[in-house]
């Protein structure tokens, strides 16, 4: 009898400590340890999860590694191989080896490295990546004995993807180089191919600035009475405490969530079409792709286009579009689809001098005919209403240039005139 209560006793303790070790290791990988597509790390207090994800590239099944919040249609909050995605088939392992290095292996190739830690010489302390709460993954060394942290080597939130967390930073790191920055994703579903719009930290203006392809869309405006000019008030004051660090080794912008509990955690996402959105509470930050180059509406960026001075603004005027150079490469003139926002699509045109509608009307659906720079507009007070930009000295409208044949319309120009004549300056080239 007592022999079989020892056995029981024993197969107790082994599961107890069986417990206790898985448990230990939910949200830490100690050197040696691995982790599966079918295995993941939890966060102490189970917010965030990190595991294998698969996406479906050119046909076939990718895996990455994620980390999300613990939730149903959860946010990819950070990938880790991002441009390096690895065939589902070759059985990808995520892993910290007893070298200290964390690192992806398959089986197909040489293994995705995030980063390789010193060796530690004191036998009190050791080296692990864990899953914080924050929805941070850190490669850190620490003590022994007590589980703290002694020097982060490497950390997640120093390599945002396309998602702002609370806690992380943007702007940059002038000890180690690093610019904190997001950039979206290439398509809704596909996160290989980086998208052409980016959320960065202006450090001279200390605002929010969306690019696309390095162009300015959209600026946050200044930040005053705890929230910036062009973003939602309703969302920032709420949700948000925002803190601007600048010294000589960084310059940057974090917030915290307000801990309304009451709130979703908040969640900024850049999306490939350049909405900024708040996934935990389902909400639109701001919308760069409404920024077209030529509104100012709401944040967005007015850019200069391929002329040396513009007005303020499209003023109505009259006159008609006249053929100068006939033997240029390019079209003199050509169609619109129809359906197109013409002056959008002419403000981003260096070779768009401006536009007419053939039918005479811009009303009747037709579409738009743009207009080449090879070609000069003329005013004539007697033609159809126009729109243009302020000139300075208008052709006199009972004078147009003999031989030349009339084209009344409504018309949209971009015109710049100095020393008495229409000239046009290339200044730079809207992507």
């Amino acid at each position: 009898m007592a022999t079989g209560s020892l056995i029981k006793y024993a197969i107790i303790l082994v599961c107890f400590a069986s417990l206790w070790t898985c448990h230990d290791a939910i949200d830490t990988l100690k050197p040696g340890d691995t982790l599966n597509s079918t295995s993941s790390l939890l966060s102490a207090s189970g917010t965030f999860t990190l595991n294998f994800i698969e996406k479906v590239i050119g046909g076939s099944d990718n895996s990455f590694i994620a980390i999300l919040r613990v939730k149903s249609g959860a946010n990819k909050a950070w990938i880790a191989n991002r441009d390096t995605p690895i065939l589902s088939s070759s059985s990808p392992l995520l892993t910290l080896d007893s070298n200290n290095t964390l690192k992806i292996t398959h089986q197909n190739g040489d293994p995705f490295v995030l980063f390789s830690a010193p060796q530690t010489n004191d036998p009190n302390t050791s080296v692990a990546a864990t899953l914080l709460d924050s929805g941070n993954f850190v490669l850190q060394e620490v003590n022994s004995v007590s589980g703290s942290t002694i020097r982060v080597f490497w950390q997640s939130f120093d390599h945002p993807v396309d998602t702002f967390l609370p806690g992380m930073k943007l702007g940059i790191d002038r000890r180690n180089g690093y610019n904190w920055s997001l950039l979206s994703w290439g398509t809704r579903d596909n996160p290989v191919s980086s998208g052409p719009y980016s959320l960065e930290w202006d450090t001279d203006a200390h605002q929010l600035k969306i690019k696309r392809s390095g162009t300015v869309y959209w600026t946050s405006g200044v930040f005053a009475d705890g929230r910036f000019e062009f973003i939602l008030p309703d969302v920032s004051k709420k949700r948000y405490n925002f803190s601007i660090v600048s010294n000589q080794d960084e310059d940057y912008l974090t917030y915290a969530s307000l801990d309304d509990p009451t709130d979703p955690e908040p969640e900024w996402v850049l999306y490939t079409r350049g909405a900024l959105y708040e996934y935990g509470a389902s909400v639109d930050i701001i919308q760069a792709q409404n920024c077209d180059g030529y509104n100012i509406v709401g944040g967005c960026v007015r850019r200069d286009r391929c002329i040396g001075e513009v007005g303020d603004d499209f003023q109505q005027k009259k006159g008609y579009f006249n053929i100068v150079n006939s033997s240029a490469s390019r079209p003199p003139n050509w169609p619109g689809t129809g359906s197109e926002d013409c002056k959008v699509t002419c403000w981003q045109n260096c070779d768009c001098l401006g536009f007419d509608f053939p039918s005479g009307s811009p009303t009747t659906g037709a579409g738009c005919r743009f207009w080449s720079v090879d070609c000069e507009f003329l005013e004539d007070f007697t033609a159809n209403t126009s729109f243009v930009l302020p000139a300075t000295q208008p052709h006199p409208p009972d004078s147009p240039p003999p031989g030349k044949n009339r084209k009344s319309s409504y018309v949209l120009i971009l015109l710049y005139i100095e020393n008495n004549k229409h000239q046009l300056e290339r200044n730079q080239t809207i992507p």
